[in-house]
C-alpha cells in the first residue's frame, strides 16, 4: 500500500471574472444534483466522453484569473499539513478540488481514502433535517455504515452540545450550533483525510480551544490532515510541515516555522533605524516628540542582523518641549506572530517619591537586551511616549531586525540538533547537575 495520501501535479484553475456563480459552487449543490438529476448528469458525461474539451491556456488575461497555477505537491498519510497565504491565494479553491466541490481547469489531483471536508458552515447538510438526520446523512455521504454512525453518534453530539436541539431542523440553527455539528460530524466519523478551512473563526473562544484538540488528537491517531488558517499559532501547533501559497502559486512548502517566517517577512523591508531630523515632521504633540529609533549591535552601529548569542543594543532620541511632571517612555517587541515577547520601560529617571518628571531638553535614552535572550525569528519594535493620561505618540512595528540561530554549542541551544520550540524568548540558564553512584539510588 502507498504511504501517499494525497498527490497533486500541476494543478490549476480558471476562473472568468464576473462570471455568475456555477450551479455547483458547494457540496451540497452537488448532492441535490446528483440525487434528483441523475440523467442529466449522465447524459453531461457521455457528451463529454463523446466530445472531449481541450484544455487551453491561452485566455485573456483581462476577465481571467488563474485562482491555482501550477500547483505540485505530495502529502504522506498520517501527515498534519497547514496552507497559509492571503486573502485570494487559492487556499480554498485547493481545497474545494480535492474535496471534488469544483473541477480544475488543468493538471490532476488524486486522492487516497476516504475524506472529510469541513470548508464552510453547514457543509453538506440538508436545512429541512434534524441535526439527528444530518448526522447520518453525512455519514452516508462519507460511506459509512448506519452501524459505524451508530457507534460515534453520542460522542458526535456530546461534542457539538447541541443535545437540546438534535431533533430540530437545522435551519433554525445558530451559525455557531452550525459550526460545532458540521466540526464534530467531520473530526468523529473516521475520515483517513480531513481537509480543514477557516471555519473555527466562528466558533467562541473555547470552542475554539476545544476543535484544535481534537484536529490535535486526530492527527496523532495517523489521519491525514490538510489545515487552512490565518491562525499562525495554530499551524505552528498542529502541523509540522506547511504549504504557502501566493496568487494561485506555491511559493513555499517546507518546515511550519520556516514557511511562516517567510509568510510574514515577504515585501518587508527590514529598518533599523528611523530619525527625523525635522521636528516639525516628527510624530509627537506639541508636549513630546520622537527623535529617532535605532537597534545597534555590540559596537554601536545600526544593524538588522543578529545571533542570538548577540547583545543587542536599544536607543531612543526625543524632544521635551515643556517641563512635564510624568512620562513613561517605553518600547515593545513582538514576535513574528503578533505575540508580545516583552515590554522594558526606562526607569532611569524614577524619583523615590513616585515623580517621573521631564525638564524641556532632548533626551537619549538606551537599554542594552542581553545575549542569549530572544528566540530566532523577525522582531518588530513599538515605541511608546506616554503621560499618564495622555498619549505623545505610539509608532507601531516602526523598526524591525531578524535574530538567526548559528546553532553554535556555546549559545543557550547548546549540542541540541533538534528544532528549538517556537517560544518567544530562549533564555541561556545556569544548569547544575551531580553524578552519583548508581549504587547509592538502587
Amino acid at each position: 500500500m502507498s504511504d501517499i495520501a494525497i498527490r497533486v501535479d500541476n494543478l490549476s484553475k480558471l476562473y472568468k471574472i464576473g462570471a455568475l456563480r456555477s450551479k455547483h459552487d458547494t457540496l451540497r449543490d452537488r448532492i441535490n444534483d446528483v440525487l434528483f438529476n441523475p440523467f442529466k448528469k449522465l447524459a453531461k458525461v457521455a457528451k463529454a466522453q463523446r466530445n472531449p474539451i481541450k484544455q487551453s491556456t491561452s485566455f485573456s488575461t483581462d476577465d481571467h484569473i488563474w485562482a491555482l497555477k501550477d500547483v505540485s505537491f505530495e502529502v504522506k498519510r498520517g501527515e498534519v499539513i497547514g496552507i497559509i497565504g492571503r486573502n485570494g491565494a487559492g487556499k480554498t479553491t485547493l481545497l474545494k478540488i480535492l474535496s471534488r466541490i469544483t473541477e480544475p481547469t488543468k493538471g490532476r489531483a488524486e486522492i487516497l481514502g476516504r475524506v472529510g471536508s469541513l470548508l464552510e458552515v453547514g457543509t453538506g447538510f440538508h436545512p429541512e433535517l434534524t441535526g439527528r438526520e444530518n448526522i447520518y446523512l453525512n455519514g452516508a455521504i462519507l460511506g459509512m455504515k448506519k452501524n459505524e454512525i451508530e457507534r460515534k453518534f453520542d460522542e458526535i453530539v456530546a461534542f457539538a452540545e447541541i443535545e437540546r436541539f438534535l431533533d430540530t431542523p437545522v435551519k433554525r440553527y445558530s451559525s455557531g450550533m452550525y459550526v460545532r455539528l458540521a466540526f464534530a460530524v467531520a473530526a468523529h466519523l473516521d475520515p483517513e483525510i480531513l481537509l480543514v478551512d477557516e471555519v473555527l473563526a466562528v466558533g467562541d473562544v473555547s470552542f475554539q480551544k476545544k476543535c484544535l484538540g481534537k484536529m490535535d488528537d486526530v492527527a496523532k491517531q495517523g489521519r491525514t490532515v490538510l489545515f487552512v488558517s490565518h491562525n499562525l499559532a495554530a499551524i505552528q501547533s498542529l502541523c509540522q510541515r506547511a504549504i504557502l501559497l501566493n496568487s494561485g502559486t506555491l511559493i513555499l512548502d517546507g518546515s511550519a516555522k520556516s514557511v511562516i517566517s517567510k509568510y510574514l517577512t515577504t515585501g518587508l523591508k527590514q529598518e533599523g533605524e528611523c530619525v527625523w531630523t525635522n521636528i516639525d515632521q516628527a510624530p509627537g504633540d506639541d508636549i513630546v516628540k520622537l527623535g529617532a529609533i535605532r537597534v545597534l549591535n555590540k559596537d554601536k552601529k545600526v544593524c538588522t542582523q543578529f545571533d542570538v548569542r548577540d547583545p543587542i543594543y536599544f536607543e531612543m532620541e526625543y524632544w521635551v518641549l515643556r517641563d512635564i511632571d510624568y512620562l513613561d517612555v517605553s518600547f515593545y517587541l513582538k514576535n513574528e506572530r503578533g505575540e508580545l515577547i516583552f515590554a522594558s520601560r526606562d526607569n532611569s529617571m524614577d524619583m523615590p517619591n513616585g515623580d517621573c518628571k521631564r525638564r524641556k531638553g532632548y533626551y537619549c535614552s538606551g537599554c542594552n537586551i542581553p545575549e542569549d535572550l530572544l528566540n530566532d525569528g523577525q522582531i518588530y519594535v513599538q515605541v511608546n511616549l506616554t503621560g499618564i493620561s495622555t498619549i505623545h505618540t505610539i509608532q507601531r512595528d516602526i523598526i524591525t531586525f531578524y535574530v538567526e540561530d548559528s546553532k553554535q554549542s556555546n549559545g543557550a541551544q547548546g549540542n541540541y540538533k533538534g528544532q528549538w520550540p517556537y517560544a518567544a524568548v530562549r533564555p541561556k540558564l545556569e544548569w547544575s547537575t551531580n553524578c552519583f553512584p548508581i549504587e547509592q539510588h538502587m
